[in-house]
C-alpha cells in the first residue's frame, strides 16, 4: 500500500517559526532568569522548610491568556487557535527554555484529551480553556499508571441524579493543581472508565500538595469523597479509547518542555566554558569540558529531531505517532539527565549552590524526566509493542 510522503520540515513552516520566535521574544522579556530566579528561588526556606507552593506570576498568566497560548490545541471552531502540534512543540521548547512557572503544560495536556474525548461536554470546557481558564489531568494512581485496572477514583451514580456520578478516591500527581480550575479526572464505573470534568472548588475535593524539588511548578493528591458529577459534567463513557488517543500528544508535550530546559543548560554552560578560568586558560580549553558538552549537543539534537518526527505523525495521523512519541520522550529524557549532570559538574563548586540558576533547570528537568514515564519506561513499552512482552518474545539471537 502507498504511503504518502511526509511534509518537508515535519510541517514547520512560516506560521510556526513566527509563533516560536514571538514566545521567544516574550519569554526574553518578561521572564529572564533573574525574575525566574526572584520568584521561585528568593527564600528556599519557605519552600522546602516551611512547605510553601512555588511563587508565579499571576500577572504574567493574565498576558499569555491575552495571547491565545491556552488555547492554542483548542479547534477554532471552539474559540481556540487550532495550531498544529509542531507549531505548539516549537512553543513549547520555549517555555521549557525559561521555566516558564506557569499551567500552561498542564492544560494543553487537558486539551488533548478532551479532544480525543470529542462530547459536547468536552468542548465545553475547550472553550473554557480557550478563554482562559486553566485544566489539568487527574488520571494516575499512586504508581503513575493511567490504565482502567489502575484506576484509584471511583465512581457510582448519584442517588438526587440517576445520569449524574458521585466520585471518591484518589488522584495522583496532578500537575500544577493550585493553578488549575478544572481537574480532568478518570473514575471506574463498573467495568467503564469514565472522564468528568471538576471544578477545583468542588464539594468535596480536596487537594493536598506534594512535596516535590521543582520550583517552576506544583503539584498534588486530588482527593475525591463524594464528589458531585452532574451529567453535563461527564466527558465521556470511554475514557480509556480516549486517553489512549491523546497520549502521544502528551508525551511530546512533555518532551518538547525538556528539550527546552536542556538547551537552556547547555548553552549556560557552554558560555561558563568560555568565560571561566583554570590554569590560565578557559575551561573550555580543556578536552574533558569540549566532549561532554558536544555529547549533550549531540544528544539534544537527536531527541529534538525524534520530537519533531513525532509531533509530525500526530498531525498527520499515522499508524505510529504513539511508538514515535515514546522514541521522542525516552529521548529527551535521556538528554535532559545527561546535561543536568554534566552543567552542575561543569560549572564547578558554584554548581551545586542555591544561587546557581543551574539547579532550576535541572528540578524541571529531572520533573519532566519521570512526568508520564522515564527513558527506561518508555523504551519498555516500545519493546512490547514492536516485538511483543517479554513471556510472548522469541528466544535470543546469540
Amino acid at each position: 500500500m502507498a504511503h504518502s510522503m511526509p511534509p518537508r520540515d515535519f510541517g514547520f513552516g512560516e506560521d510556526e517559526q513566527m509563533l516560536r520566535d514571538l514566545a521567544r521574544r516574550f519569554l526574553d522579556e518578561q521572564l529572564p532568569v533573574e525574575k525566574l530566579r526572584g520568584l521561585v528561588a528568593a527564600d528556599h526556606e519557605s519552600v522546602y522548610d516551611r512547605g510553601e507552593p512555588p511563587h508565579w506570576d499571576a500577572g504574567l498568566w493574565k498576558q499569555i491568556v491575552e495571547l491565545g497560548w491556552p488555547g492554542l490545541a483548542v479547534p477554532e471552531a471552539l474559540g481556540g487557535a487550532g495550531v498544529n502540534t509542531v507549531g505548539i512543540v516549537a512553543l513549547v521548547e520555549e517555555v521549557g527554555r525559561h521555566a516558564l512557572p506557569a499551567p500552561l503544560i498542564a492544560t494543553l495536556n487537558a486539551s488533548w484529551v478532551l479532544r480525543a474525548a470529542d462530547s459536547d461536554a468536552a468542548r465545553e470546557i475547550l472553550r473554557r480553556i480557550a478563554a482562559g481558564e486553566a485544566a489539568s489531568l487527574a488520571i494516575t494512581d499512586e504508581r503513575g499508571s493511567w490504565e482502567p485496572e489502575h484506576c484509584s477514583v471511583d465512581a457510582r451514580a448519584n442517588g438526587a441524579d440517576a445520569d449524574g456520578l458521585l466520585l471518591s478516591g484518589t488522584a495522583y500527581f496532578v500537575q500544577d493543581a493550585g493553578k488549575a480550575d478544572w481537574l480532568i479526572a478518570t473514575a471506574k464505573v463498573g467495568d467503564e472508565l469514565a472522564l468528568c470534568a471538576v471544578p477545583t472548588t468542588a464539594d468535596g475535593l480536596t487537594l493536598e500538595p506534594d512535596h516535590i524539588h521543582d520550583l517552576t511548578r506544583d503539584q498534588a493528591r486530588a482527593r475525591f469523597d463524594a464528589v458531585r458529577v452532574p451529567p453535563d459534567r461527564i466527558l465521556s463513557r470511554a475514557a480509556a479509547a480516549a486517553l489512549r488517543s491523546a497520549w502521544p500528544a502528551l508525551l511530546v508535550t512533555v518532551a518538547a518542555d525538556l528539550c527546552g530546559s536542556s538547551e537552556w543548560q547547555l548553552q549556560t554552560t557552554v558560555e561558563y566554558a568560555k568565560t571561566r578560568k583554570q590554569f590560565e586558560h578557559p575551561l573550555g580549553f580543556f578536552q574533558a569540558v569540549k566532549h561532554p558538552l558536544v555529547n549533550a549537543m549531540v544528544a539534544i539534537d537527536r531527541a529534538r529531531s525524534l520530537l519533531y518526527h513525532a509531533a509530525c505523525c500526530i498531525d498527520e495521523c499515522t499508524p505510529d505517532a504513539e511508538n514515535a512519541a515514546r522514541m521522542a520522550k525516552s529521548a529527551a529524557s535521556d538528554a535532559g539527565a545527561f546535561i543536568s549532570d554534566r552543567s552542575v559538574q561543569l560549572h564547578g563548586g558554584i554548581g551545586f549552590t542555591w544561587e546557581c540558576d543551574v539547579h532550576l533547570f535541572f528540578k524541571r528537568s529531572l520533573h519532566n524526566q519521570a512526568l508520564y514515564g522515564d527513558g527506561v519506561h518508555q523504551r519498555r513499552k516500545l519493546a512490547d509493542a514492536l516485538i511483543g512482552p517479554i513471556g510472548q518474545r522469541g528466544p535470543a539471537v546469540a
